[in-house]
C-alpha cells in the first residue's frame, strides 16, 4: 500500500523558493545629472567648458547621488562646486574647500569662495590650510581636479603632500570614495614636474594616497590624450585644454 505524503503549503512555498533560480541583482544606473548641468545660476563660461571637462561622466565615476556630502577639494573658481550643487540636491551638501594659502595669494579665490557659498543653500566653505583641510562632517566623497600635484609646488613645505593625503583620507566616511584628476606626467618622474610643469606622474599619486591607507579601486580614461608628449608646461599655449590627464577613484576601506 503506498504512503500518502503531504505537504502544508507554507512549506511547499518555501521549497520551491529554493529550487527556484535566485534573481541577479542589477547595477543601479548612474543618477542623471542633467539638471545639474541646466542650472540657470551657472555662468555662460563654464558651460562652454562643458564638452572638454565632462561633468557627467566624472560625477558618474565618483558615484555622486542626491543627498550625499561631497567635498570639493580645492574649488578653484566653482566650476564642479556648482555642479555638485545640483547633483546632491537639497537634502545633500557640498563642502567647498579654498586653501588659506590660495586666498593670501590671490584675493579672488576667496571672492569666488564666498559668492557660492552665499548663493547656494547646500554649499558651505570650508576653510583652512592646504594641508589640513577643516571638513566639518564625515564626506561621502571627495572630487579634486587638477590640484594634486599644487601639493608638491616650490612654495609648500615638504610633506604637506602626505599630510593632506592624510587629511582627505581621515574626512571621509568608512568605505567613502576620493576621485583625484590631474595632469599627467612622464613616467618615472615622480613630483619633481609639479613646480615646473604643474604635472605629476600617476604613480606617484597612487604611492601617496596607499600610504595614507586608501585603495585604488578604478581608472577612467575620461581624459585621456595619448598624443600630449607630456613635456609641456600645462599653461603653455601649444597644450593648455589639451593635456593628458589620469582619472583614479580610490576607496577609504569600511
Amino acid at each position: 500500500m503506498g504512503i500518502a505524503i503531504m505537504i502544508r503549503p507554507l512549506t511547499l512555498a518555501l521549497l520551491l523558493a529554493v529550487a527556484a533560480p535566485s534573481a541577479i541583482a542589477q547595477p543601479s544606473p548612474a543618477p542623471d545629472y542633467s539638471a545639474a548641468l541646466a542650472d540657470p545660476a551657472r555662468p555662460a563660461a563654464d558651460r562652454e567648458r562643458d564638452a572638454a571637462r565632462k561633468p557627467a561622466e566624472l560625477l558618474a565615476f565618483a558615484g555622486v547621488k542626491p543627498g550625499q556630502a561631497v567635498g570639493d577639494f580645492v574649488m578653484g573658481g566653482g566650476y564642479l562646486t556648482r555642479i555638485l550643487a545640483g547633483a546632491v540636491g537639497p537634502e545633500g551638501k557640498v563642502y567647498a574647500f579654498q586653501p588659506a594659502e590660495f586666498i593670501a595669494f590671490k584675493k579672488q579665490y576667496g571672492d569666488d569662495q564666498a559668492a557660492i557659498d552665499a548663493a547656494y543653500a547646500n554649499v558651505d566653505a570650508v576653510a583652512g590650510p592646504f594641508a589640513a583641510p577643516a571638513f566639518p562632517v564625515p564626506l561621502d566623497t571627495i572630487i579634486t581636479v587638477q590640484n594634486f600635484h599644487d601639493l608638491y609646488l616650490k612654495p609648500f613645505p615638504e610633506g604637506t603632500g602626505d599630510k593632506a593625503s592624510a587629511a582627505l583620507f581621515a574626512a571621509l566616511k568608512p568605505g567613502g570614495t576620493l576621485v583625484v584628476v590631474d595632469h599627467s606626467a612622464a613616467d618615472g618622474s615622480g613630483t619633481t614636474l609639479s613646480d615646473s610643469l604643474h604635472r605629476i606622474d600617476k604613480a606617484a599619486v597612487v604611492a601617496a594616497l596607499t600610504k595614507a591607507g586608501f585603495t585604488l579601486e578604478a581608472e577612467s580614461d575620461l581624459y585621456k590624450r595619448p598624443d600630449d608628449p607630456r613635456t609641456a608646461n600645462v599653461f603653455d599655449p601649444s597644450i593648455r585644454g589639451k593635456t593628458d590627464q589620469f582619472t583614479l577613484r580610490f576607496r577609504k576601506p569600511a
